[in-house]
């Protein structure tokens, strides 16, 4: 994978990020929402945090000084 196609990749991820963040919230909000479908949108988010921070990682390696 280029740093180009790590760097869209990195952009999905994020916003689909924004986007459960944003159902989780309107599940609460409404108050009908199922807790074993929040719980799952949350690992989800987890999961997706997870790899955000991996290509991050890759893309922008920490320097010793």
């Amino acid at each position: 994978m280029t740093e180009e196609e790590m760097r869209k990749r990195l952009e999905i991820l994020k916003i689909e990020h924004r986007d459960l963040d944003a159902a989780i919230d309107a599940l609460l909000a409404a108050g009908a929402g199922d807790q074993m479908q929040v719980a799952r949108l949350k690992k989800r988010k987890l999961k997706l945090k997870d790899q955000i921070t991996q290509i991050e990682d890759y893309l922008i390696p920490d320097i010793i000084a």
